[in-house]
């Protein structure tokens, strides 16, 4: 029986992804949701951190409208001059502290590597560097083993250094590409640098470089079709993998003290191609069910490198190009990529929805 049925207790499988955690615990299993219900749960498979974004909250918050409208009144009625997005962000914050209550053994027990919970700034924010720095301070200290994710954009790239100097443990997101990585790993290592120099604490910040290897996937199958290029089928699900594997070998030479985060799944080869590596990998909760139920082979692979033939194909697409090389974008540039511009649309409406949802609890329609 597959770990995730409910007759199954949580060690007693073996799963694709328990025995992937029990054979390479150095590539970390994070849950690509703060739910407490699915958290639990992806614990039970080895998980020792988890994820959030707007999106992730908002859909979280509305599975569980019995519990959450009642406790939306109750923080408008401590607040009643709020609106509805402060509302439903002390909201999120509320579930993210639940969420990083369960990961505390877990970052205990690894001296603050794992066991992080990230909480988003604010994708309102993200033309503000000072404002997303002061934000990501303030989630800091919900919990000592939060993480706060800021956006791989020119301006999140500053903001991504400030709040790194001042304390904080960063998880860069709104990130699809290897030069996104490497420039936000770098601004993480100046963050560090001059703390330093300074003579502040070190300690274990845990920070993660994300690279949404999905949502490159999703870019570039659009970008093929747009220009009707005919690539080989089943290559452009390779895309996210290969600049995951190239930003990884990078990190790894490098010695960044940030390990790359794959997230935004879209297929089994953003496990089973990473493991072995010294990174996380997070799926969605219901991405870990059909790991187990697949039974994906459990096989060191992050050391093998995607076939030539995959990347010559994929290069035809010019933003492949510009995704894979280390030098591919400027910082500048990364505001206008494809996938960047979509993504913050998606977070935006995400806030807004939010937003709509808190003000259905505190002003029913007649």
């Amino acid at each position: 029986m597959l770990l995730g049925t409910p007759a199954a207790p949580a060690d007693a499988a073996e799963s694709s992804l328990f025995r992937g955690t029990r054979q390479f615990p150095e590539t970390a299993l994070w849950n690509d949701s703060a739910d407490p219900a699915e958290l639990v749960r992806s614990i039970g498979f080895g998980a020792v951190g988890a994820t959030c974004n707007p999106v992730i909250a908002y859909t979280a918050i509305s599975k569980h409208l019995d519990e959450w409208a009642p406790r939306i009144a109750r923080i408008a009625a401590e607040n009643p001059t709020w609106g509805e997005s402060q509302i439903g962000w002390r909201a999120v914050e509320e579930l993210s502290i639940q969420a990083a209550k369960l990961l505390e053994p877990a970052f205990q027990a690894s001296g603050g590597r794992n066991g992080r919970l990230s909480v988003q700034t604010d994708p309102r924010l993200h033309r503000d560097a000072d404002a997303l720095v002061e934000q990501a301070v303030r989630f800091s200290l919900l919990a000592e083993n939060i993480i706060v994710k800021i956006p791989a954009t020119a301006v999140g790239i500053r903001a991504i250094e400030e709040a790194t100097y001042r304390g904080v443990s960063i998880n860069v997101t709104v990130s699809f590409t290897v030069p996104q990585a490497v420039q936000a790993a770098e601004a993480i290592e100046r963050g560090l640098d001059r703390r330093a120099a300074d003579g502040l604490p070190e300690r274990e910040f845990g920070s993660v470089v994300t690279i949404m290897g999905g949502r490159l996937d999703d870019w570039l199958k659009q970008v093929a079709s747009t220009q009707r290029l005919l690539i080989e089928p089943g290559y452009l699900d390779w895309a996210g993998v290969a600049a995951l594997k190239r930003a990884y070998a990078i990190f790894q030479e490098r010695g960044y003290r940030a390990r790359v985060l794959s997230a935004a799944f879209r297929n089994g080869l953003q496990w089973s191609e990473l493991l072995g590596g010294d990174l996380v990998v997070s799926p969605p909760f219901d991405w870990q069910l059909r790991i187990n139920e697949n039974e994906l082979p459990v096989v060191r692979r992050i050391d093998v490198p995607v076939d030539e033939r995959i990347i010559a194909e994929l290069s035809k697409i010019s933003d492949f190009c510009r995704a894979y090389e280390p030098d591919g974008m400027t910082v500048e540039e990364f505001d206008d990529f494809g996938a960047t511009r979509a993504t913050l649309r998606q977070f935006l409406d995400a806030d807004a929805q939010l937003d709509a949802l808190v003000r259905d609890i505190l002003i029913p329609a007649p």
